[in-house]
C-alpha cells in the first residue's frame, strides 16, 4: 500500500471530530457510503464467494436476485446486515465493549453458517471455542481451557485506552483478540465489528479493511503475533481510515506471545 500523508489523517480526524454522531441514528447516517462496502470487505476477506452487488442488494433489499451460489455465502452477508443493526443499536445505548456484547456480535455474524464438523465437535455460534483453532503462518491461538481467562483479561484493558490513542488502542485489541483467537469461526469478523465499535466509542473514525489489502493486513497481525510490534498495524489501519474517508472529505472539503500488555503500546 502506498504511504499516507499524515496531513490527510488529520484532516479525517478533524472531519470526524465536527460530525461525530452521538446517537445510533446519527452514526447510521454518517456511515451510509461505508456500512456496505464494510460488509462486503470483512465478508470477502473470510470468503472470496462473497460479491458487492449480493452485500448491496441483501442490505437494501433483504434478497438477492438469480443466485445460484451456497447458501452459507447468504448467510454470512445476511448475517453481516444483522450484526449492523446490532452495532447501531448498542451505540445508541452507550454501551461499552464488554464480554457479552462480543459474544452477542460473534453470533449475530455466524449464525447458520458453522460447518457439520465444528457443530459436531460442539462448537457453538457465540460461545468460545471448544476445541483448538490456530490462524494464520505462526498459527497463533490460545488454549479452549485459557480463552476465558485470557479474553477476560483483554477486556478489562479496554477501559485504559485514552481517546487521544484510539487507534493504537484499537489496534492492540484487534491484534491480541486475533492472537487470542478465541472462537472456532468467525474471529476475524467479529474483530473487525469490535475494533469499530471501539474506535466509534473513542471518537476515532469508523474504517474499512479493504480485501484488496489483505496482504498488508495478514502481514501486520504477523508482526504482532511474532514480535509483539504494534506499529505495522497501527500504520496499516491509518492508512485504511484514510482510504476509507478521503474522498469523501474531500468532497465535503472538511476536515504467539499473548504476555503483552497495552500499557507497552500507550
Amino acid at each position: 500500500m502506498p504511504h499516507i500523508e499524515q496531513s490527510d489523517y488529520r484532516r479525517i480526524l478533524e472531519y470526524w471530530a465536527c460530525h461525530r454522531p452521538r446517537t445510533g441514528a446519527e452514526l447510521d447516517a454518517i456511515l451510509s457510503s461505508c456500512r456496505v462496502l464494510f460488509a462486503y470487505h470483512s465478508g470477502k476477506l473470510e470468503n472470496d464467494a462473497i460479491t458487492y452487488t449480493d452485500t448491496l442488494e441483501i442490505f437494501e433489499h433483504d434478497r438477492v436476485s438469480a443466485y445460484t451460489g451456497d447458501l452459507r455465502t447468504l448467510f454470512e452477508i445476511r448475517n453481516e446486515r444483522d450484526a449492523w443493526e446490532a452495532f447501531l443499536a448498542v451505540f445508541d445505548e452507550g454501551r461499552a465493549l464488554d464480554e457479552e456484547l462480543l459474544l452477542s456480535f460473534q453470533k449475530l455474524l455466524t449464525r447458520n453458517t458453522y460447518d457439520t464438523r465444528r457443530w459436531q465437535l460442539g462448537e457453538r455460534p457465540g460461545e468460545y471455542k471448544h476445541h483448538d483453532y490456530v490462524t494464520g503462518r505462526a498459527e497463533v491461538g490460545a488454549a479452549p481451557e485459557d480463552v476465558r481467562a485470557e479474553m477476560a483479561e483483554l477486556i478489562c484493558e479496554l477501559p485504559e485506552i485514552p481517546a487521544e490513542q484510539a487507534l493504537t488502542g484499537a489496534a492492540y485489541f484487534h491484534a491480541k483478540f486475533e492472537n487470542i483467537h478465541p472462537f472456532a469461526d468467525g474471529n476475524g469478523r467479529t474483530g473487525r465489528l469490535a475494533m469499530n465499535y471501539l474506535l466509534v466509542r473513542l471518537g476515532h473514525p469508523f474504517l474499512v479493511i479493504h480485501e484488496e489489502d489483505r496482504r498488508a493486513y495478514y502481514e501486520a497481525l504477523e508482526a504482532f503475533d511474532t514480535q509483539q510490534e504494534l506499529t505495522p498495524l497501527v500504520s496499516f489501519l491509518q492508512e485504511q481510515t484514510v482510504k476509507t474517508w478521503i474522498e469523501r472529505v474531500t468532497q465535503d472539503g472538511g476536515a504467539n506471545q499473548r504476555g503483552v500488555t497495552l500499557s507497552m503500546f500507550l
